[in-house]
């Protein structure tokens, strides 16, 4: 009976889960998210802004750094990480999930995170 049950789980968690959509993100901008985050901790979230800054293939997850033009030192700038990516100056619309005080170790520690996030490139 227990070899049976391990799959029983994975079946009802992907039937139960549910995926990163827009319409269930809140929009909101670079700094009001920094400003938030407590709040908005676990939530889905969705930015629009301009991406400044990418690193590539870092433990298996791109990161980019999006600005929107809102905030100040400390407030201006969000880290993103996603299986997509984008270009330093492309405008963007990303819908992650807030995530605190995030340790991959190695040096990589984030006071705040928007993880696992979809891209859309804007024209």
């Amino acid at each position: 009976m227990t070899r049976y049950l391990l799959p029983a789980l994975l079946a009802c968690s992907m039937f139960f889960a549910q995926p990163l959509l827009a319409d269930d993100a809140v929009k909101k901008t670079v700094e009001a998210v920094n400003t938030d985050q407590a709040k908005l901790n676990g939530k889905i979230v969705q930015i629009h802004g301009k991406v400044v800054k990418v690193n590539n293939g870092i433990m298996k997850r791109n990161f980019l750094h999006i600005q929107d033009g809102t905030g100040g030192q400390g407030t201006n700038d969000i880290t993103v990480t996603s299986d997509q990516t984008a270009n330093v100056g492309d405008e963007v619309t990303i819908t992650g999930t807030v995530a605190l005080n995030v340790d991959f170790g190695f040096g990589y520690k984030y006071p705040i995170l928007i993880e696992q996030s979809t891209i859309e490139k804007h024209k």
